[in-house]
């Protein structure tokens, strides 16, 4: 037994029927522009305070995370140079 299509679908698969060519596709960017612009407006954009305060929570996570890989680095090459000598 078929399916019967939704009417958002019969209407999508109509629109991209008609959406065919340049035309068309000129139409779905100006339509993707302005459902983008809605859409960046929705967004809460951090405050500088929030920005600088990640911004360094990063940068403190990042150096403690390279001196840990360093320092077992540094461990496991004298364990291997030991085995090996």
């Amino acid at each position: 037994m078929a399916k019967k299509k939704s009417k958002k679908a019969a209407e999508k698969q109509a629109a991209q029927a008609t959406a065919t060519g340049p035309v068309g596709k000129v139409k779905e960017l100006i339509q993707f522009f302005e459902e983008s612009k809605v859409e960046i407006k929705k967004v809460v954009w951090p405050t500088r305070k929030e920005t600088i305060s990640t911004c360094v929570a990063v940068l403190v996570v990042s150096v403690v995370i390279a001196l840990y890989l360093g320092v077992v680095d540094l461990a496991l090459s004298k364990v291997v140079e030991a085995i090996l000598s």
